[in-house]
């Protein structure tokens, strides 16, 4: 009896499985832990609770270990796995899941500029939904700054540190309207070591530790004096001006004793601290810094005191490097038809509004966010900046991109370290990209 009694439960538990596994015919695979597993499960309770969805068109979640996680999914996708319908992917990677993936036609997108949406573009074709945003503030201590701005002495100081630097007298500028220019005088006039009576000991935080992260920092000064990857041909363009301008002035702040001396180890972390300590009167990082910087009980010694601004305007413009993460379509799904469902409906004011709600970090557009700006006001300029200043690298999101941003992250800290020649480094990392983007 009791032996008929566990086989009954192990039946129906089976069953239950098969149940459920029938309910949810598109399996999503998502990345695991964060805001992002967070985010993308209210998603699809919320989809999934729509009046009128057929069982056929009701979603799941999967989710890998976050070790190896993108091997995997290589692997998984080369291997043509039907286990999910729907698959994260990132901008820096479009180029290696791309032959495994289907591009998507998105016929109601609501939430997204066009800016945001190339995010999830590869050679022309759309291959996801970009629900998840990364690109770079300025920030800056919103007390020094008001200072200088007002500050008779402290201007007079600023005018001579310009002259000496630029030949010229300049007048310090509000954050929001800096050229690259204005940046590098105030780091500099901000300084122990080029002025004394500064109240802060550095005057910028550069992040020069050999990691590809740190290039895509950078690569916002190289856009804004005209570098690229590719130029329309396909040529490799890194041996230019615009890539030279932009190394030699992080490397004139570095020597100048602008940024502490041991930013070349520096990255995410390091460089908060540096900030987070009340050290630097500003700073170029990532976005998902502001929530930890402008919390008093993170960091009590700049409460209160941290402004934001895109990053400075160049001669060609003003640029943010943007890289994403989004969901798009396995080559090999059992269930196309419910999986385009789905993607349309992330791409709706409704589902990309719910998302950021439950802590994901989409760029949207400023008539969408408006109806969540008061729960997350960061949104409003993750939007504003992706829309009007967002830029991907020709080439940035092929088949090699990750090992670009490592040849480049190479060579130019080896520049910054003075370890190679400014030339020496931009030819090296030309040679290793014609061949890796031919």
């Amino acid at each position: 009896m009791i032996r008929k009694s566990v086989m009954s439960f192990a039946a129906l538990s089976i069953a239950a499985v098969f149940a459920s596994q029938a309910q949810a015919t598109v399996t999503v695979l998502g990345w695991p832990g964060g805001p992002e597993e967070t985010a993308l499960r209210k998603a699809i309770e919320i989809y999934n609770s729509k009046s009128g969805l057929s069982d056929n068109d009701k979603v799941e979640a999967l989710f890998f270990n976050r070790e190896g996680f993108w091997d995997k999914l290589q692997s998984d996708l080369a291997a043509g796995t039907t286990e999910f319908d729907i698959n994260l992917t990132a901008t820096y990677s479009l180029g290696r899941y791309s032959p495994y993936m289907e591009p998507i036609t998105l016929t109601s997108n609501e939430a997204y500029d066009d800016k945001v949406l190339a995010t999830m573009q590869y050679q022309g074709k759309q291959y996801g939904v970009p629900t998840d945003l990364s690109l770079h503030f300025m920030y800056y201590r919103s007390d020094l700054i008001d200072q200088l701005l007002s500050d008779d002495d402290w201007k007079k100081e600023y005018r001579a540190i310009a002259k000496k630097t630029f030949g010229k007298e300049m007048d310090p500028v509000n954050p929001q309207n800096w050229t690259w220019d204005d940046y590098k005088v105030t780091a500099l006039f901000f300084a122990k070591k080029q002025n004394r009576k500064s109240p802060v000991r550095y005057g910028t935080v550069l992040q020069m530790k050999n990691l590809l992260f740190n290039m895509m920092v950078w690569h916002s000064a190289a856009k804004a004096y005209g570098g690229n990857w590719l130029d329309e041909s396909g040529n490799v363009v890194v041996n230019s001006n615009g890539y030279r301008s932009a190394l030699e002035r992080y490397k004139s702040l570095y020597d100048a004793g602008s940024s502490p001396k041991d930013s070349l180890s520096y990255e995410y972390a390091e460089a908060n601290a540096a900030f987070g300590a009340g050290q630097a009167a500003t700073m170029l990082q990532w976005n998902a810094a502001a929530g930890d910087l402008t919390d008093a009980s993170k960091n009590p010694t700049i409460a209160g005191k941290v402004g934001i601004a895109p990053p400075p305007q160049g001669p060609n413009g003003r640029f943010t490097h943007v890289h994403g993460l989004g969901f798009g379509l396995n080559k090999a799904s059992t269930n196309k038809e419910g999986a385009r469902k789905f993607l349309n409906w992330l791409a709706t004011a409704e589902a990309a509004k719910a998302y950021a709600l439950a802590g994901g970090n989409p760029a949207l557009r400023q008539n969408v966010v408006k109806d969540v700006e008061s729960q997350r006001p960061d949104l409003k300029t993750l939007g504003e900046y992706a829309g009007k200043y967002g830029f991907v690298m020709n080439g940035g999101t092929s088949g090699n991109a990750l090992t670009v941003y490592e040849v480049q992250a190479r060579e130019f800290t080896g520049y910054w370290a003075g370890q190679q020649s400014l030339d020496q480094a931009l030819e090296n990392t030309e040679k290793s990209m014609k061949e890796l983007l031919k």
